[in-house]
């Protein structure tokens, strides 16, 4: 391993924000294998699962805002820790009413918007928090090392939920709640080696100035919508289920193997970027990456084949990542700190916006059609929106290093 991975690892700051986020990964994991299975195992419904996506989102895109003044204002660490405890106590909360019979498909909604209200305050926080763990120089590192936790998590999340499913759904759950506690309690300990940004007054103009910021600089309005767009119309996560059990007919056990193949090639990518630096020319290997995404997408919608259909999800985990590490490595560089809470709210929502609004679009659209034509226009539409930004941001595609 690398020098800079050793003195990565060898940071209490860092080994403590990576053990927290690897937790809550896995916790999360662990959840939405469980909660998506058995939304189906109640209902049998596209829409319904698409519903779920839609019900994670909604608070995203209500708190964005308030998300990244809070995060440019308060100690990110506690905002982090607080949001990990409630996500525990929401799974706790579907546990028990799980376990009592008396948990439905509302009750399990209500539980995904508190999650998705916690993570909407967890994510951009976490993001801004990072940089001030350790030098500018070692970001792009460290990025790549917390991905390759994050990625380990969702491996082992989603194939250990699903196994776990078999000896009745409250074991993953108190699983993934006991997790989150842990998450927490490492994000307790943590401490800051740099000075906190300066409070800046409340004001209508602070409050709005992560996307005013955003909308002034080409690079990071283009790094940030091409996500949006790019996911939105190729993520499968939503549909997995359904391939799952109707397509390759599996069970749990197979839905938590289609899950985990993304995160097992975004882990092998991970570990190459370790040890291979991306070099120049990260604009256009970007862009690369994510028509892989699509093509990828495509292969695996029209696959009937279980060992295709993971070896397409393994491809389209190894596109990602590439494109997840140069994306987040041009925002966080192009950010002043004391913006980042609120650009990285902005983001977040981005984020959000193509998952969980992504999964929404994507149970929509497989009820109307069916799972496979949504599939694979789903990743036609992905590599259409990577040439077209290539047009539009000639900024982004000529980008040279991870600095922008």
């Amino acid at each position: 391993m690398p020098i800079e991975s050793d003195r990565l690892l060898r940071h209490r700051s860092f080994r403590l924000f990576w053990t927290s986020r690897v937790l809550s990964s896995l916790a999360f994991q662990i959840a939405s294998v469980t909660i998506g299975w058995l939304v189906y195992e109640k209902t049998g419904s596209a829409y319904q699962l698409g519903l779920a996506g839609l019900f994670q989102f909604l608070p995203m895109v209500t708190l964005t805002f308030v998300v990244g003044h809070v995060a440019d204002r308060f100690d990110r660490r506690r905002i982090v820790f607080v949001c990990q405890l409630v996500e525990a106590l929401t799974m706790a909360l579907l546990l028990l009413g799980e376990w009592g019979g008396w948990l439905g498909v509302t009750g399990i909604f209500a539980g995904l918007a508190a999650i998705g209200a916690a993570r909407a305050f967890e994510h951009p926080t976490n993001s801004a928090l990072l940089p001030g763990l350790m030098p500018a120089a070692l970001l792009p590192k460290a990025l790549a090392v917390s991905s390759s936790a994050m990625q380990t998590a969702t491996i082992v999340g989603p194939s250990l939920g699903g196994l776990l499913y078999a000896a009745g759904v409250e074991v993953p759950m108190a699983l993934s709640a006991l997790l989150f506690l842990g998450a927490s309690l490492s994000m307790a300990a943590l401490r800051l080696e740099r000075t906190p940004p300066r409070r800046e007054p409340v004001t209508l103009r602070s409050v709005f100035s992560g996307v005013t910021f955003i909308r002034n600089q080409p690079l990071v309005l283009g790094t940030i919508s091409l996500d949006l767009f790019a996911v939105l119309l190729g993520g499968v996560t939503a549909l997995l289920p359904i391939f799952a059990s109707d397509i390759l007919h599996t069970g749990p056990w197979g839905l938590g193997l289609l899950r985990s193949a993304p995160a097992v090639g975004a882990l092998a990518m991970s570990f190459a970027l370790v040890r291979v630096p991306l070099g120049d020319q990260v604009g256009a290997k970007m862009f690369a990456s994510v028509i892989v995404f699509g093509l990828a997408t495509i292969v695996f919608s029209a696959s009937q084949n279980l060992a295709l259909s993971i070896a397409a999800l393994f491809v389209l985990g190894a596109a990602d990542n590439v494109s997840v590490v140069i994306r987040n490595s041009l925002v966080q560089l192009s950010t002043p700190d004391e913006m980042r809470g609120r650009v990285n709210a902005v983001n977040s929502l981005f984020i959000g916006t193509s998952n969980q609004l992504g999964e929404f679009e994507s149970g929509m659209v497989a009820g109307l059609i069916g799972a496979v034509p949504a599939g694979i226009v789903g990743g036609v539409g992905t590599v259409l929106v990577a040439l077209l930004w290539m047009r539009l941001f000639p900024v982004l595609r000529k980008a040279q290093s991870l600095g922008g």
